[in-house]
């Protein structure tokens, strides 16, 4: 209903986090200058994780008030802010921001409490009743452009992952020899050989075949969204075509997620050969969403030490 107009659809809200751990002070890690990146790092990709997309909601500012760290959030399209309040109400947000605040800040655990402001309204009262949250949003229009400092920290997380990878010596370690011959591609160049490399967020990665470690992972960690990245793969992979995903499910529903998953990547790998490229799963991934988990398949949690 509000999709009508030919204006874009814009709205504004703000993220309230506190720890409930009394040791871990979140506006005091933002204000530590070795701890601020890593704690940006989390919030943008568990931004990141609940619209599907690393454009789908914007920071705008970070504000820090004891005890909560504030975060003043821009949405461009409904169907982003329509999947965050999803997210947040789901507590997927939740707990992927828990998760990559343990992992970037090198910490047991992180107990977080969220709230969800849009002016005056607070929108935990009515999560229920998504369009009223919608209406909520939309009628906050941003009151700023993107802070300087928030512009600053995003070009230092692209540039700060490819540094480090390039130290870690992984993920990238063929980009500076990319026709070493130790690198699994069919050896005579054709238009169905995969690409060499590939971009994910802003950096360089070395394609490759899926190994078992792959495999492995994935079907760990993707849980009840292995159905969609199947369908995102079945664009270019006729053993995954309809109806194979769903009597996957059937046939494999008594052994659960992790089986269903295994089974999915299985009929790719074997049908696609050396074909079954990281690029093609890491887009498959993308395209739902599952951020931290093409992270994790690309080394990229490895060294999480920011400062």
């Amino acid at each position: 209903k509000m999709a009508g107009s030919s204006a874009p659809w814009i709205g504004s809200a703000y993220l309230f986090l506190q720890s409930t751990c009394k040791s871990i002070v979140l506006p005091s890690l933002y204000e530590s200058s070795q701890k601020k990146p890593s704690v940006f790092k989390a919030l943008k990709l568990a931004l990141a994780d609940s619209t599907g997309s690393v454009n789908g909601v914007d920071m705008l500012k970070v504000h820090c008030s004891h005890p909560h760290l504030i975060v003043q959030l821009k949405f461009c399209k409904q169907e982003n802010c329509r999947r965050f309040l999803q997210s947040y109400r789901e507590g997927a947000l939740q707990e992927s921001l828990q998760n990559h605040l343990q992992l970037f800040l090198a910490m047991t655990t992180v107990p977080l409490e969220m709230e969800l402001k849009a002016g005056n309204e607070h929108l935990d009262n009515m999560l229920k009743d998504e369009d009223r949250c919608l209406e909520c949003i939309y009628r906050e229009k941003p009151d700023r452009l993107r802070d300087e400092e928030i512009t600053e920290l995003e070009e230092c997380l692209k540039s700060l992952i490819v540094h480090q990878s390039i130290n870690n010596n992984k993920a990238v370690k063929d980009c500076t020899s990319l026709n070493s011959p130790s690198l699994p591609y069919p050896s005579r160049g054709s238009s169905l050989s995969p690409q060499v490399t590939f971009i994910f967020q802003g950096q360089v990665f070395a394609n490759r075949t899926l190994t078992p470690d792959d495999h492995q992972k994935f079907a760990k960690l993707v849980s009840k969204k292995w159905k969609q990245v199947g369908r995102s793969l079945q664009k270019n992979c006729r053993a995954l075509r309809d109806p194979v995903i769903d009597n996957l499910a059937l046939e494999y529903d008594r052994e659960g997620l992790y089986e269903q998953a295994y089974q999915l990547l299985l009929r790719f790998i074997q049908s696609e050969g050396k074909k079954a490229t990281i690029a093609r799963l890491i887009a498959a991934l993308e395209e739902n969403g599952l951020i931290s988990l093409a992270e994790e398949l690309l080394g990229l949690h490895s060294n999480e030490d920011c400062s």
